[in-house]
């Protein structure tokens, strides 16, 4: 039998863990001895086919910080952004495939069967983007049976390892996301109410407030800039990093900056930091605000807060979230781990579904109590044309098909009609998104459906989404005169990147590199 595992695949860390004999998740070290991997990659300058990744990216990246890439999880599913080394052009995909890589290698020292994996993304990640993390997993020759939604496999772990029941809110604040979610908990029956999130908020973002300190600090003694190239950036980077953990613990923290006009010995106290990021912890505030508001409760209804992600670690989130609940979060558990813990209790869970005969019985054992109801993540919808019932003129909006919330696994239909005689194409949008309005929302995949010629107007189109418990959703379009139909599964390819044929391609072009 396989090995099942869990991965977050983190902006800044990424962390594997795996199911033991008894259905208990356990973080498994990397070929380093650490629990944590940096999200990072480094193309050899020497040897071409030779990726560092990991600790020995971070360090290696002074060197040429234009042969590293980092933070790549933002660029998750954006067909537009490419890294290109040595003639190569990299897309987010294959790079966060080598991160993975990375992972399985150093795991697999103890696991040799590892490869029926669960990868945890954000809860506000769209289908492009979840397809894309996907993608990345075959890339590094895993078989990923599954997507969670990060709080949701934070929320399985706390739920399996503590105490907690009632309506729970999980604050997830992470190196470069934010997402937060509410559920009820009763012993180990988890369901999922509502989730909101911030693809632009996260740890990384206060590292740059902590770097504009340290500009402003040195601008002041010397006139001049502290930061002028790569090099310089990436080190700053780093010492940032530093300072924000290091008041975590401490009300001040010491630097030396070194630029072109001398040395400058600063402190930044925990004031100033808290001074700086307040705007970026404001934002996690409203988001709080909003789901309270979607799940149609108050702060007292909410029995505890639950933390996941190293930016929870930072006292003044702490400050926030105990004015607003009237309580201290809770915080029992290591918030670098909870996700891929959680991860690995979900590819049990998967498993135990789709393929029971290949669980062992000491985990399907340990796993029996264990139930989750996740929810439909967004609303999507597609683009038509009613007529006004005043004016009698065409109005393009957005309609709704799957409504966010909708408890997994969803089905919804709707039926739509040919707009002229004689059409032979129909444009259909998949959109992602609450509002009417279709500037409002993501166009998230667009297709041509090829119809029977010679035909009247309002020919019937039946539109149905469907939505599975992997967070997998599919698209079908169907003429029901003539029974054609087209269906859409959800990948980068849609729109220009990756497709199922491709992604074997390059798996097996992949496998000329070396990931170290």
């Amino acid at each position: 039998m396989t090995v099942l595992a869990g991965i977050d695949l983190g902006t800044t860390f990424s962390s594997l863990a795996v199911l033991n004999s008894i259905g208990k998740p356990e973080i498994v070290p990397n070929a380093e001895g650490e629990r944590i991997t940096p999200s990072i990659v480094y193309f050899d300058e020497e040897d071409s086919k030779i990726i560092r990744v990991g600790i020995e990216a971070l360090n290696s990246r002074h060197l040429n910080p234009d042969r590293s890439v980092r933070w790549i999880k933002r660029h998750m599913g954006d067909r537009t952004f490419q890294k290109n080394i040595d003639g190569k052009s990299w897309t987010p995909e294959e790079i966060c495939s080598l991160i993975l890589k990375k992972l399985k290698q150093d795991s697999s020292r103890e696991n040799s069967n590892i490869c029926d994996v669960v990868i945890s993304v954000p809860a506000h990640f769209d289908e492009v983007r979840r397809k894309a993390t996907m993608d990345a997993g075959k890339l590094a020759g895993l078989n990923v049976i599954g997507i969670v939604n990060e709080p949701v496999a934070a929320a399985l772990y706390y739920a399996t390892t503590c105490e907690v029941s009632g309506k729970i809110m999980v604050y997830d604040l992470g190196g470069g996301t934010f997402d937060v979610t509410i559920l009820e908990v009763n012993g180990h029956d988890i369901r999922i109410i509502c989730s909101q999130g911030d693809h632009a908020l996260g740890g990384i973002d206060f590292d740059k407030k902590i770097i504009e300190l340290f500009q402003q600090q040195y601008r002041e003694k010397f006139n001049t800039e502290l930061i002028n190239g790569p090099e310089d950036q990436a080190k700053y980077e780093d010492e940032a990093e530093d300072v924000k953990k290091t008041l975590s613990r401490r009300p001040s923290a010491k630097k030396i900056l070194y630029g072109t006009a001398g040395s400058l010995r600063v402190e930044i106290t925990r004031e100033q930091f808290e001074q700086a990021i307040a705007p970026l912890i404001s934002r996690a505030d409203i988001l709080v605000e909003v789901i309270l508001e979607e799940a149609k409760c108050k702060p007292s209804d909410i029995h505890k807060v639950l933390l996941t992600g190293g930016s929870t670690r930072i006292p003044l989130v702490h400050q926030h979230i105990q004015a607003k609940f009237g309580f201290p979060p809770e915080n029992s558990v290591n918030v670098d781990e909870c996700v891929a813990l959680g991860a690995a209790i979900q590819a049990g869970l998967v498993q135990l579904r789709e393929n029971p005969d290949q669980v062992s019985q000491g985990i399907a054992g340990g796993l029996k109590d264990v139930k989750l109801r996740d929810v439909c993540n967004h609303s999507y919808g597609t683009i038509c044309a009613p007529r006004d019932p005043e004016t009698g003129q065409y109005i393009i909006e957005n309609s709704i098909i799957l409504k966010k919330n909708t408890p997994l696994p969803c089905q919804s239909t709707q039926r739509f009609f040919t707009m002229v005689a004689g059409q032979t194409q129909l444009q259909v949008t998949i959109t992602q998104g609450e509002d009417k309005d279709p500037d409002y929302v993501n166009k998230i995949a667009t297709e041509v459906f090829e119809l029977p010629p010679n035909r009247p107007a309002n020919r019937p189109i039946k539109v149905t989404y469907s939505y599975d418990l992997n967070q997998r959703m599919h698209c079908s379009f169907e003429d029901e005169e003539s029974g054609r139909k087209l269906d859409v599964e959800f990948c980068a390819g849609n729109n220009g990147e990756l497709n199922e044929t491709n992604v074997e391609h390059r798996a097996t072009e992949l496998q000329n590199f070396k990931v170290e």
